[in-house]
């Protein structure tokens, strides 16, 4: 979304999306976020609990992460591994410089990080902002903020499911256009279902999936920048 089709970032794109992004997530929090919530809960199904595991940040991370490892050994094995500086000692660096040197633009690196980079940023913003998830709301008819939270129930915003799962789709749709469709719709799908299965407020939502966005374009563009 916010990368040229020749890998340039289009910063004011991402300037305009993220004040985009700030004030839906305000006006949720103060507006919509109630009415949304109520109306997107009469879409639960049990489905969503198999979307629950399949696009969870964990799954992501292990999926491609034994991927990667593939892809590397293969290449290992095919060039050998460089563990040897320029003096000709062992190097935890030189090993890290071939690792990257090898699975820099590689699919499933691509993939890893995206989803990684906006796990982690998600997490971050959970437990800072400390948003109540709305089993609160449904049990007690309450609704606020615990910033610096560590506790589950006190980390709602943003949802990790969608950050991860923008942050996989949209890397995917890059890398393989014909199929972003699929993966844009798929993706939006991932995200309501935080919604109608009582996890997360709408907002959390789009916060994480434009964190997941951003990661995923900023991944693509750092790596192929250092070809």
């Amino acid at each position: 979304m916010f990368l040229t089709s020749d890998n340039k970032l289009k910063v004011k794109w991402l300037k305009w999306g993220g004040a985009i992004t700030l004030v839906l997530v305000l006006l949720g929090v103060v507006w919509f976020d109630k009415p949304l919530y109520i109306l997107m809960r009469h879409l639960d199904s049990p489905i969503w609990k198999v979307f629950d595991r399949v696009f969870d940040v964990k799954m992501w991370l292990i999926l491609t992460g034994l991927l990667l490892l593939l892809v590397y050994a293969k290449k290992t094995l095919d060039s050998n591994i460089k563990y040897k500086n320029d003096k000709n000692q062992f190097s935890i660096i030189s090993i890290v410089k071939d690792f990257m040197t090898k699975v820099r633009t590689n699919y499933a690196f691509l993939i890893f990080s995206s989803v990684l980079s906006a796990g982690i940023v998600a997490q971050i913003i959970k437990v800072i902002v400390g948003r109540f998830r709305p089993i609160f709301f449904e049990a007690l008819d309450i609704t606020g903020f615990r910033p610096f939270s560590f506790e589950w129930a006190f980390n709602s915003m943003p949802s990790g499911h969608s950050a991860a799962t923008f942050a996989g789709l949209v890397m995917v749709g890059m890398l393989v256009p014909k199929y972003k469709p699929l993966t844009w719709t798929l993706a939006i799908i991932v995200g309501a279902s935080r919604i109608a299965c009582g996890a997360h407020w709408p907002t959390d939502v789009i916060l994480g999936a434009f964190i997941g966005m951003v990661a995923a374009d900023l991944i693509k563009w750092w790596a192929y920048k250092r070809k």
